[in-house]
């Protein structure tokens, strides 16, 4: 194997350079090059600084994580920084790309930070469950103070070169074309400068207050993780100790979080989402469609967020609707969207004119002639979907690609009622769709696998996690939704209140509840209209006009500021329900609600993998991480029931008289896992 570390000399100066594609990831032959490196630069007496810096797109973007759990081999991460700073000869990092992680570490480590405008740094540890575990907690507060640290390390965000520098993390900013020169002259300048500044001497400089402040402002960000709590934890234990004695502090603290559940749950979901874009049964080498242009039939909430997505990727859309009142409405919401991303600093005014140039509203549905693809986006009714697709197989050219946004209807149906079924599939958006990461790619019976390929790399183009989904009721999301919500209302006939309800959704880490979410998205949603129709709790609240947090009342009552409170009338209704129904009562513990209603997901999950509807446990997981708020740090409904154990899960169906799936049942008593 070619060595990923080589050096050269420019003068005085070592140039110690990484070239280990995709990401520079700081795996074992990464490390042991640049050990033998910087010893070659001390070996050299005509050496009198050194430069690291990283062939491609970035520099060190992290640790190898698919070394996590195995045997470290040497020269460890923290072996390495340390032996890196330790140098007598100055050490300039040289950054651009992203300084993430390990990365940031070894820019830590160095003497001296140069980087390009463009540059990221970051400490995303977080993200996967554990904290920087090469001096990254001790050696940042030193450099770029508490406060900045205890941000970085926390929330797992990178931040531009310019804050960084900002913040005492990097010395100088280079030319965005004049990096490697740039850095060498900087290693020159400093080549004779004593005492070399190492991080790990400085002291740290910290405010009073400053941690419990911190916890507080973050307190509903961080509820329910370890990570952050623990990472704040180790930084305020060690602030006023010895570097040496508080790696050693932040050591113990790694290793108790990388054992912990929460990083393997947060570790599984992100090699999850990498996996959900591999394809079962497709070659990876199938030739895509271009979609040079996107046509989007509907300019309502969902078909105005869908076109952003493309829009933001640079992509031209075509947006029909039938009313031009209905058109503007919605043209004029992407554009007040966009204005307000603008307004927060995250677009500059010329990209709001850029999209929004992309974009050309119409009333006719033969201006869709000329999309490669087009996503019908309206009311979710069979008949009026079928007409559209009827319409569109007259209208679209051949080989563009027909997608339906539906949430629950049958796509092989939809495709039947075109000449050309293998170009038809569901894309599921989930709202809001300009924001919302998930999207669900379903595959009909006869979707190409051409197509099929082409939505998914096209999903990745517009920066959504895709998960392949078979055709069903609800294909993976909402079908496994629908027992939680089912279980939820019987509870409320048998005692509960849908505030206990929702509590224990909230403490198991959801950020809503069943109740809650019900509200949020309009009680009214699939409602008859037939205010003398009540079959039901939801009927009776949707005759008196308790449509959720839109009409100030739903499940709860709200105020100005949509702060929900318990609501008199609704405890009224339910109990007029429980005398009606005959209904025998008894208390529901919050055991009793967790096993009826999440039990019953990892139940129907085991059925959808059974009849081959997810490609994996894995995607499922992924599909409810992304798409209705799941926990990541309890990875997903089939990661958490290898947790929780699948005995546990038979066992606590049964009490309640479920059917328990095959596919469920076998894996528990078999002893296994589904991930």
């Amino acid at each position: 194997m070619t060595d990923p570390i080589t050096t050269r000399k420019d003068g005085d100066v070592l140039i110690i350079t990484s070239n280990n594609p995709p990401v520079n990831a700081l795996g074992a032959a990464v490390r042991q090059g640049l050990d033998r490196a910087v010893k070659e630069g001390l070996a050299d007496d005509s050496v009198k600084a050194m430069v690291i810096t990283c062939e491609g797109k970035t520099f060190f973007a992290g640790a190898d994580i698919t070394e996590f759990g195995k045997p470290m081999q040497e020269p460890g991460l923290p072996t390495l920084v340390d032996s890196i700073e330790a140098s007598d000869k100055p050490i300039v990092a040289a950054i651009h790309g992203t300084a993430l992680g390990g990365g940031c570490e070894v820019a830590l480590a160095c003497h001296y930070r140069i980087a390009v405008p463009s540059a990221k740094l970051g400490l995303p540890e977080v993200k996967l469950g554990i904290l920087p575990g090469a001096g990254g907690t001790q050696r940042l507060p030193r450099v770029a103070g508490v406060e900045f640290a205890l941000e970085l390390a926390t929330k797992g965000d990178p931040v531009p070169a310019a804050k960084a520098q900002a913040a005492g993390l990097v010395d100088r900013l280079a030319g965005e074309d004049s990096l490697a020169a740039d850095a060498i002259a900087y290693a020159r300048e400093v080549a004779d400068a004593r005492p070399l500044p190492r991080a790990s001497e400085k002291p740290v400089s910290v405010e009073p207050g400053v941690f419990d402040a911190f916890r507080k402002t973050n307190a509903k960000r961080f509820r329910g993780y370890d990570a952050p709590a623990e990472i704040i934890s180790v930084i305020e234990e060690t602030a006023s100790l010895p570097y040496a004695e508080g790696v050693q502090r932040e050591r113990n603290g790694f290793m108790k979080l990388i054992m912990g559940v929460q990083s393997a749950a947060q570790r599984h979901i992100f090699f999850a989402e990498r996996k959900a874009s591999k394809i079962d049964g497709v070659a990876e080498d199938v030739q895509l469609r271009p979609i040079k242009r996107v046509g989007v039939i509907g300019a309502g909430t969902m078909g105005g967020g869908i076109s952003m997505n493309f829009l933001s990727a640079g992509i031209p859309v075509t947006i029909v609707e039938m009313q031009q009142e209905a058109l503007d409405r919605g043209t004029g919401t992407i554009r007040k969207n966009y204005e307000a991303t603008a307004a927060k600093g995250r677009m500059k005014p010329e990209q709001v004119e850029q999209a929004m140039g992309l974009l050309t509203p119409t009333l006719k549905m033969e201006d869709l002639a000329d999309c490669d693809l087009v996503i019908e986006a309206v009311y979710e009714e069979m008949g009026v979907k079928n007409d559209i697709f009827t319409k569109l197989d007259g209208i679209c050219k051949p080989g563009a690609i027909l997608a339906s946004n539906t949430s629950y209807l049958d796509i092989n149906e939809i495709a039947s009622v075109t000449g050309r079924p293998q170009d038809v599939l569901g894309l599921h958006f989930f709202s809001p769709a300009n924001v919302m990461k998930l999207l669900e790619v379903v595959r009909g019976d006869k979707t190409a696998d051409d197509v099929l390929a082409t939505a998914m790399a096209l999903a990745k183009k517009i920066r959504k996690v895709a998960v392949v989904a078979g055709v069903c009721y609800g294909f993976i999301g909402n079908r496994m939704l629908m027992p939680r919500q089912v279980e939820a209302m019987k509870l409320l006939h048998e005692g509960a209140t849908p505030e206990q309800v929702d509590r224990v959704h909230v403490e198991f880490g959801m950020p809503m509840g069943p109740f809650q979410m019900s509200d949020l998205a309009g009680v009214d949603i699939g409602w008859h209209r037939d205010p003398t129709r009540i079959e039901n709790i939801r009927d009776a609240l949707a005759a008196e006009g308790r449509w959720g947090q839109k009409k100030s009342a739903g499940f709860y009552d709200y105020d100005e500021n949509r702060r929900p409170s318990n609501s008199p009338r609704v405890a009224e209704i339910i109990e007029d329900f429980r005398k009606k129904t005959g209904t025998p009562q008894h208390e529901i513990t919050d055991e009793e609600i967790v096993e009826r209603t999440l039990y019953t997901m990892v139940n129907e999950g085991a059925l959808i993998l059974e009849e081959g509807k997810a490609q994996r446990a894995s995607d499922i997981d992924v599909v409810w991480i992304y798409g209705y708020g799941w926990p990541p740090y309890r990875g997903g409904p089939m990661f958490w029931a290898d947790t929780v154990g699948l005995k546990t899960i038979v066992a606590g169906l049964e009490k309640h008289g479920f059917p328990v799936a095959k596919l469920l049942r076998d894996k528990a008593e078999k002893g296994e896992r589904f991930n």
